[in-house]
């Protein structure tokens, strides 16, 4: 097991996931602290890296966009010391977390996880019930229904209409956007029935955000929403009332042709698929090794686990 610990927080993988434990140092951004423990599956990876700094490194994550809902909520625009996925590394442990990174870069060779995008979230997002205070409202979520309490900073005219609650299958989409420079953030609902979008400061399903240090936490109540709304990669499923389209027609199959009298069966043995699965699996890390991907020891070390593998099924 690969494992590093830091003021910040704790990191390790065993080989199929990561388990990341924030510090408890009071300097931990409350997002790392609210969000708690968290296990990252190794098909939820694209990269890893150690960014070597003057004082201090870090050790950054790369999730495959679309697995995680605290990322799709955000967009990359959570400061750094609230990023889950960032640990700083002091100095003397920078072999540790170089061998972190190696440990991961080699399972994820040898599982083939897709880099591509996610069409479901692999993560679970925020649990619930989750509630935030920022702002000019409190945002909470029961894991059914969106409810925004207003306090003496909200406008007026949106806090005349008493508290809002909007259910789940309303809603169509979250916004979370941070404040920036003189700009005002916002966390805002949108749901079905909106024909019109208001300023976050009139409308009645937005939380206007001031750029304080609690803003971030409204990012988690957007992620825990959107964690169990339709995630945005899934095939979209035809509106109830929608007519179906006519598929075309589609000219007939050709009729298999006869196999020989001598071929051998179908099915083939289980031993020549294991062994096609193996040459393969060497081949592509020669390849990997060939194109400088690889370096000599990492794929002597590969392909030692590829063989050790296939050596125990």
């Amino acid at each position: 097991m690969a494992e590093i610990t830091q003021r910040d927080g704790a990191w390790s993988f065993d080989g199929e996931a990561i388990r990341i434990v924030p510090g408890r140092d009071r300097g931990v951004h409350a997002v790392r602290q609210a969000l708690g423990e968290l296990t990252v599956p190794l098909v939820a990876l694209a990269g890893v890296a150690y960014e070597p700094g003057r004082k201090s490194g870090r050790l950054r994550l790369r999730l495959r966009e679309g697995a995680d809902p605290v990322l799709q909520a955000t967009g990359g625009k959570l400061p750094d010391a609230a990023d889950p996925y960032q640990l700083s590394v002091e100095p003397e442990r920078r072999d540790l977390a170089e061998y972190l990174v190696d440990e991961v870069r080699q399972a994820l060779t040898l599982e083939q996880v897709p880099p591509g995008p996610c069409d479901r979230y692999v993560l679970p997002g925020p649990s619930v019930p989750i509630s935030a205070s920022a702002g000019d409202a409190t945002a909470s979520f029961d894991g059914e229904r969106v409810r925004l309490d207003w306090n003496w900073k909200t406008e007026e005219s949106k806090k005349s209409g008493g508290p809002r609650t909007i259910l789940l299958p309303d809603l169509e989409m979250v916004e979370w956007v941070p404040a920036a420079g003189l700009e005002n953030g916002y966390l805002r609902f949108v749901t079905a029935k909106a024909t019109a979008t208001a300023a976050p400061k009139y409308d009645p399903h937005a939380v206007v955000l001031y750029g304080f240090k609690k803003d971030p936490l409204m990012a988690l109540v957007a992620a825990a929403v959107m964690a169990r709304m339709p995630h945005p990669g899934a095939p979209r499923m035809p509106h109830p009332g929608a007519p179906a389209k006519a598929l075309p027609a589609q000219p007939p199959a050709p009729a298999p042709e006869p196999a020989p009298a001598d071929a051998p069966p179908a099915g083939g043995d289980e031993g020549e698929v294991d062994h096609d699965v193996l040459l393969r699996r060497l081949r592509e890390l020669g390849d990997l090794h060939q194109s400088g991907i690889l370096t000599e020891e990492e794929f002597t070390t590969a392909k030692q686990a590829v063989l050790r593998r296939f050596s125990d099924a």
